[in-house]
């Protein structure tokens, strides 16, 4: 169920009306009138959608080759692309909006979501050391990187600041996939919701690779057609589970973030640092203590996303 925005702006000597925006879970009585827009049978954000994903992106998840994942991978930068315009196009029609900012902020909360989410960004790591691995210039693989943090952190910063910022109603309304803030016939949407749908067709089979290879890693089994077929049965349905059931995108980025973060960066590498400074002869009371206070900090950060309302 999803809710159709009515809102205004005030100019000096007009009032504008605009539909085109939606805030599915939050109705500011001053801002907007809302009422309830029926979803397709045969077409809906979290029951059908999921499955017809799944059946266009499957065949993609059998191929073995890496280097085919990695290359068609690239294609999805398209959609980058579309995104970054989309929302410079968007905000300058909108034109700043930082009226409410200050009276909906709520920095803990807000900490506490940015920390369990950039949490995931390292863990990603496991990625990108699938991709630098097979790269055909070993030696350049230092300035490939460089750049791809770079471009990354801009696009991150741009897409969010200006939306942000720009965004006319109740910066609450705004959702996890920024997209469902926008009407379906809305045109420059539609483009982009393709668009989103070709990057996820490129981007998925490569994550998916990823965790096909540490399973098969982890199972004391031999590596055959047949079972990878059944791990990507298994990881697929349980993609689809997930859209259909707890379809919150920041929730789950934020609880996955907070646990793999816990495990592959404020805990494992410090205890493998104490380790080794302990066998060297170079622990001290004072190293003990830093690294046991990151072992903390990661702890926290997965505590904290337990007493976060939604």
């Amino acid at each position: 169920m999803t809710y159709r925005s009515i809102f205004y702006l005030n100019t000096s000597n007009t009032t504008v009306y605009n539909t085109s925006l939606l805030c599915p879970h939050n109705v500011n009585q001053s801002l907007m009138i809302a009422e309830p827009e029926a979803d397709s049978v045969y077409w809906g954000l979290h029951t059908t959608v999921p499955l017809y994903v799944a059946l266009i992106v499957f065949p993609l998840l059998n191929f073995r080759d890496v280097s085919f994942f990695t290359k068609f991978n690239s294609l999805g930068t398209l959609s980058v692309v579309y995104l970054l315009v989309f929302v410079i196009v968007k905000g300058y029609t909108w034109g700043i909006n930082i009226g409410t900012i200050f009276t909906e902020t709520h920095p803990i909360k807000n900490a506490a979501v940015l920390s369990g989410m950039l949490a995931l960004s390292f863990y990603i790591h496991n990625i990108i050391i699938t991709i630098m691995s097979n790269n055909a210039r070993q030696d350049k693989n230092g300035r490939d990187l460089t750049i791809a943090f770079i471009l990354v952190t801009v696009t991150y910063t741009l897409v969010g600041a200006v939306f942000y910022i720009c965004f006319p109603l109740a910066k609450s309304c705004i959702e996890d996939n920024l997209l469902n803030n926008f009407e379906m016939h809305d045109v420059m949407t539609a483009v982009a919701r393709i668009l989103l749908l070709f990057q996820v067709v490129t981007v998925y089979p490569l994550v998916a690779f990823m965790l096909r290879s540490e399973a098969i890693l982890l199972l004391p089994l031999k590596q055959s057609r047949c079972l990878t077929v059944l791990i990507n049965v298994a990881i697929m349905s349980m993609c689809v589970l997930v859209a259909c059931f707890c379809p919150s995108i920041g929730t789950i980025i934020r609880y996955t973030g907070a646990v793999s973060g816990l495990v592959h960066i404020f805990a494992l590498p410090s205890f493998l640092q104490i380790r080794s400074l302990q066998l060297r002869g170079k622990l001290t009371w004072w190293k003990t203590l830093f690294y046991a206070a990151i072992v903390l900090f990661g702890a926290g950060n997965l505590l904290m996303q337990f007493f976060i309302n939604e």
